[in-house]
Parts: structure tokens; C-alpha cells; sequence
């Protein structure tokens, strides 16, 4: 019977909450964001946590998301790396050669930041290995970039800064018949952007201000190993460095944003509804059982509460930020936001008790002899239990931007990836200055909508289990 009770009430409930249409949008968005949080390994790679620190020297800095062209007059080249077995299936190997062809459709207005050759690795024990590297433009033109350049070891080319590169840019150049002032020539040398001018038309701006040769660029890459010497490919990789990145862009690091904004949902939701479940509870027995004790117990608890009430929570963990050597985990966090987020609740906890004890039902139970943490834990807390689910729902958000705050001041566990983190990194980079919108916008636009998601479920929650809100 007493199971046929609670289904009959959790059918009245859901029959109460689905008319709510902001609790079911609530409901929805709660959805996807545990989703998120719960398929963060597999949306992005289980290895961000650690590596998040680090630079990620393989994507380009500071660039924006790739959707941004359909919003720009101008097409900015996508981020492009050929790795593994896409890169074994272009290599041809002849007795002392290894050759290596590589097809680029360059359809953008702004090409490649760079192009790069990253540990191509070279064991010199017969003598030196030697890599050349010629691309054959759109308009039918082949260029040297790089030609015999010794190495060993791991080898990292970036073609775009090398000033062989540049030295074989000017020289066909000139070879064209384009004029080349001898004054500004060491200027070119070594200023150059050499990318714009691989993918440039050849014309007599071309080393002012390039216009960009749409096509297929075909790039040649000679690997020449000496006999007794050997070479590996294994981690080799070629990469033309985008001017954007993903679906959120990058940082100055060239983390990709997406990948901390996905990571930073866990954080999230585990502070938030630990904070909120920990201080409810809290609140709430600390309140009843004030009410039920009542008299000087009562008084001595509620001037406690009110000291309690009474001080700043945010400079309180500003110190207790800059005592722990200016970096707070996130347990730590989690306790601190406890201890000064029960307070409030308490105080109304305490006044529903208050009416709760004057019932006929508590009455009997103290003069059956039922005991105190009985009378509190048996009969009063489950009536408050309509009020706890709906202040949990509503005290998430203050959770999740306290901790955001502490972390975009920097007092935040900087090993963990978080929203508050990736706003304080953006903040000492001067992100906002310099027009890094991608960098800021996406962490704040995710804490509003964490907010928004359990204002709505608890506000809707008030309504169903607060009778006086009940809509008729």
C-alpha cells in the first residue's frame, strides 16, 4: 500500500511539473549538459585534464572558430594537419630517397599562417640526412623552398620563418623579372610573410601586398638518407597552420576551446550540485532542529547564524584563497562554499519548522515518547523536503559563479579546466583588448546558461510542491 502511495504521488507530481513549460525547458538543457560533462572523454580526448596546462604546440595561437568565414568578406585558411597513416600513404620510397607528396586546396583569401615539418625523426650514424622541399603552384610555376638542408635528430621545419625559405622566395622572384628594390631586400629577408607569398600571384605587389592564387598546390618533399644512416616517420607530421581552429578557435596557448568549454561542464555541475545538496542539508537540520530545541538552544544557534550571515563570503574566500598559496582545489572550494552557503537556508528552514512543531502529529510523538532526533528526522525534516528540492535547484547557480569568480581571480585549482579558468586566462592576455571575442564570450555564455537551466527546474519545482504557488 505504502508503495502504491508514493507512485500515485510521483505521477501527481510529473502530471503537476510537465505543465510547467520552463521546468521541462530546464529539464532538457540539465540533459545535455550531464550529457556533456559525462561524454567529455569521448567528445574530445581523455587526455585535456592533463595536457590543458601546456602548450599545445601543434595548433595555431589565437585564431578564431572556422565558421567565422561564412560571416566574413574574407576567407581565412582552416587549420590542416596530416598525420598517421594519411601521411605513411603519401610517402614513396626509392634506394636512398623517401618521397613525399602533399595535394593543398588553397580556396582561401588568407592562407596558411605557416607550414610545418614536425618530428620527422633522423638517425645520422652513416653521416647527415638531407630534406629538400618544392611545391608547383596553380599557375603551373615550381619554386625551391628548401633545398639540401642537413639535419639529425627529430626535425621541426617551419617553412614560413626559414630564412633559406625566404632567400629561395627572392631569388625566384627576381628570376621572373619582377624588380626587387636592393634596398628593402634585407627587409624582406627577414621580415617576410613567406606563406602569402607562396600562395600569391606573381605580380609586382607580391612582396608588398600579396593577392592570394587560388588552386591545388602540390608540394614535393625530398628526404635524402645517406647509406648507414636511417630515418622514421612514424610521428612525423605535416602541418599548415590555419588562421582558424574548430568550433571555438584557440587561446594563446593554441588550446582549443571547445575541448575546455566541454571539460569545464564537469566541473561545473560537481561543485554546483555538491555546494547546493551539502548546504541544503545542512541548512535545513541546523534550522529544525534550532526550532524544535527552541529556548536558549534556539537563541544560541539563531546569533550564531546571524554572525554567520554576516560576513562576506567572497573576501573570506579571497584569504582563504591567498592562505592556501593563491590556489584552492576544488574539495576545498566545495567546503568553503558550505560553510557560508547554508545560512540563509537555515533561517527559513527554521520558520517552517516553527509551524511544523505546533502540529498535532509532533505532538503526539513526543508524548508516545519518540525522541528528539526522531521527532526531527521522522517528522519534521520530510515536510520540508518540498522546500529543500526546489533551494537546491535554486542555489546551484550562486555555486557555480562563485567558484567562476574564484577562478577568473585566479584562487581558483589551476589544475583543473574550468570556465572561471579560461576567463582568467583570457583576462591576463588581454583577450577582450585585443578583440579575442571567441576566448570570452563562450565560457561566460555557458556559467548564464548553467544559471538559467536550474533557476528554471527550481522555480518550477516551487510552484509544483509550494501549494500557496500552485497555478489553478
Amino acid at each position: 500500500m505504502r508503495w502504491v502511495d508514493v507512485k500515485d504521488s510521483l505521477s501527481e507530481f510529473w502530471y503537476d511539473f510537465r505543465r510547467q513549460k520552463s521546468g521541462l525547458l530546464g529539464i532538457v538543457l540539465l540533459f545535455l549538459f550531464v550529457f556533456t560533462a559525462a561524454a567529455a572523454p569521448i567528445l574530445t580526448s581523455p587526455d585535456i585534464p592533463e595536457k590543458w596546462q601546456g602548450f599545445w604546440l601543434d595548433n595555431p595561437k589565437n585564431v578564431p572558430p572556422t565558421w567565422i568565414n561564412a560571416l566574413s568578406s574574407q576567407k581565412m585558411a582552416t587549420h590542416l594537419a596530416i598525420t598517421g597513416d594519411e601521411l605513411q600513404n603519401l610517402i614513396t620510397k626509392t634506394d636512398s630517397e623517401y618521397l613525399i607528396k602533399v595535394s593543398y586546396n588553397n580556396e582561401y583569401d588568407i592562407p596558411p599562417q605557416d607550414i610545418v615539418i614536425k618530428d620527422l625523426a633522423g638517425d645520422a650514424s652513416g653521416g647527415k640526412l638531407s630534406i629538400s622541399v618544392m611545391v608547383e603552384r596553380p599557375d603551373g610555376r615550381k619554386i625551391t623552398l628548401l633545398e639540401n638542408y642537413k639535419f639529425s635528430g627529430s626535425l621541426v621545419l617551419q617553412l614560413g620563418s626559414h630564412p633559406q625559405v625566404r632567400d629561395n622566395l627572392i631569388k625566384w622572384i627576381k628570376s621572373e623579372g619582377i624588380y626587387v628594390d636592393p634596398i628593402q631586400e634585407f627587409q624582406y629577408k627577414t621580415l617576410m610573410d613567406a606563406t602569402k607569398v607562396i600562395f600569391g600571384e606573381l605580380n609586382e605587389n607580391i612582396l608588398e601586398a600579396p593577392t592570394p592564387l587560388t588552386g591545388t598546390y602540390t608540394f614535393t618533399i625530398l628526404v635524402n638518407v645517406p647509406e648507414g644512416s636511417s630515418v622514421s616517420f612514424e610521428n612525423a607530421k605535416i602541418i599548415f597552420t590555419g588562421r582558424t581552429y574548430g568550433k571555438l578557435g584557440t587561446d594563446f596557448k593554441g588550446r582549443d576551446l571547445l575541448a575546455g568549454i566541454i571539460w569545464g561542464s564537469r566541473v561545473s555541475l560537481v561543485i554546483g550540485i555538491s555546494v547546493a545538496v551539502f548546504s541544503v542539508i545542512v541548512g535545513i537540520f541546523y534550522g529544525v532542529t534550532s526550532a524544535y530545541l527552541g529556548g536558549w538552544s534556539d537563541e544560541l544557534m539563531m546569533r550564531f547564524q546571524e554572525f554567520m550571515a554576516s560576513i562576506p563570503s567572497l573576501p573570506i574566500l579571497i584569504l582563504m584563497g591567498a592562505y592556501f598559496g593563491g590556489h584552492i582545489k576544488l574539495w576545498q572550494i566545495v567546503v568553503l562554499l558550505v560553510l557560508f552557503g547554508w545560512v540563509g537556508i537555515a533561517r527559513v528552514a527554521r520558520s517552517m519548522a516553527l509551524q511544523i512543531k505546533e502540529q498535532t502529529y509532533v505532538e503526539a510523538a513526543k508524548a508516545l515518547g519518540a525522541g528528539t532526533g526522531r521527532i526531527i528526522f521522522k517528522h519534521m525534516v520530510p515536510q520540508l523536503l518540498p522546500y529543500a528540492f526546489a533551494q537546491m535547484a535554486l542555489s546551484v547557480p550562486s555555486a557555480v559563479l562563485s567558484e567562476a569568480s574564484l577562478s577568473y581571480l585566479g584562487l581558483g585549482d589551476p589544475t583543473a579546466v574550468t570556465w572561471g579558468q579560461i576567463l582568467h586566462d583570457a583576462q591576463v592576455a588581454g583577450a577582450a583588448v585585443n578583440g579575442y571575442w571567441w576566448w570570452v564570450i563562450p565560457p561566460g555564455l555557458a556559467i548564464a546558461l548553467v544559471g538559467l537551466t536550474f533557476v528554471l527546474i527550481g522555480t518550477a519545482l516551487d510552484r509544483v510542491l509550494n501549494p500557496r504557488l500552485k497555478r489553478l
